[in-house]
């Protein structure tokens, strides 16, 4: 078993910690939040970042931004604590740049970096059935991949350090862009008469079906344990899949591709942040751009 330092235990990375310490590793946990790092069960608290970085074979990140990221590693010196020969892993969703920024400057310390950003959700955190999208060496990822499987059911190795955050851009992308039509196609049911229920059973079931409408549908009462059922409480934030939208226009944009419905994906979350106050709302909440009776309104 390994020694695991771990910093951002948020509603992703505290389950991911956990789930590591039941594993039977010894996971040394910070974080910024100090009642974050009580409730990791099993996590050996840390006084800070380097604290956690000390004396471990394998040290993993969770963090908001790129500019975390990089502050973490590069600006608070845990390259420079991490020992030599371990192990670094980045859960975070960044950009790739700031990724590969990072990789070099661990290359350098003689640590072997991956990045791995994760798909899957809070519900996947939890269960420990996570996606692990992986960029960086083969090697790296060889021996990250015990701690992987403790954490998750599926890992795939998109390509070298970047890669992994160029491939969960892309993911996050579509995802939004498949939240927004279901919420749209349900609104328009609903206008016309239809049980949001009855025309969810028959779209999962046709040419229509998508992961939003098996397993995360957006308006509420229609299934239970999601965050629409919770009055959007919980899952990946608006704020989160905002700041995606704009790595995906970012990354487009760096590569010239055309990405038209991306960006209006990005336009309707704004949007929809802005005139709903619902930066800190799942971002299934995207339901009540269409349905402002949902809140109140017409």
């Amino acid at each position: 078993m390994s020694t695991v330092g771990f910093v951002g235990l948020g509603n992703m990375g505290g389950p991911m910690a956990a789930n590591l310490a039941a594993a039977g590793h010894e996971v040394k946990v910070f974080d910024l939040v100090p009642e974050l790092i009580a409730g990791v069960e099993g996590g050996l608290a840390q006084a800070s970042a380097l604290d956690a970085a000390s004396d471990v074979d394998v040290f993993i990140s969770m963090l908001p931004a790129g500019k975390h990221v990089a502050g973490l590693y590069l600006d608070e010196g845990v390259l420079a604590r991490l020992p030599q020969g371990a192990l670094a892993i980045d859960c975070s969703t960044i950009d790739p740049e700031t990724a590969r920024r990072v990789a070099a400057a661990a290359t350098d310390a003689g640590i072997a970096m991956l990045d791995a950003p994760v798909s899957g959700g809070t519900a996947g955190a939890q269960n420990g059935t996570l996606t692990f999208i992986v960029g960086g060496d083969a090697d790296a990822l060889a021996r990250a991949r015990p701690l992987l499987e403790a954490m998750g059911a599926n890992i795939f190795h998109a390509g070298a350090n970047g890669a992994g955050q160029i491939a969960k851009i892309c993911n996050n992308m579509l995802l939004a862009i498949q939240m927004a039509g279901t919420a749209e196609a349900l609104s328009l049911g609903v206008d016309n008469g239809l049980d949001p229920k009855v025309l969810s059973e028959i779209m999962k079931q046709s040419s229509g079906g998508n992961w939003a409408l098996k397993v995360y549908n957006p308006f509420p009462g229609v299934m239970d344990g999601v965050p629409a059922s919770r009055g959007y409480q919980g899952g990946f934030l608006v704020d989160l899949m905002t700041k995606d939208l704009a790595l995906a226009m970012t990354t487009a944009e760096q590569s010239r591709s055309s990405v038209p419905m991306g960006g209006l994906a990005k336009n309707l979350y704004r949007v929809h942040e802005q005139t709903h106050g619902a930066g800190r709302l799942d971002f299934s909440s995207i339901q009540w751009l269409y349905r402002p009776v949902l809140v109140g309104g017409e």
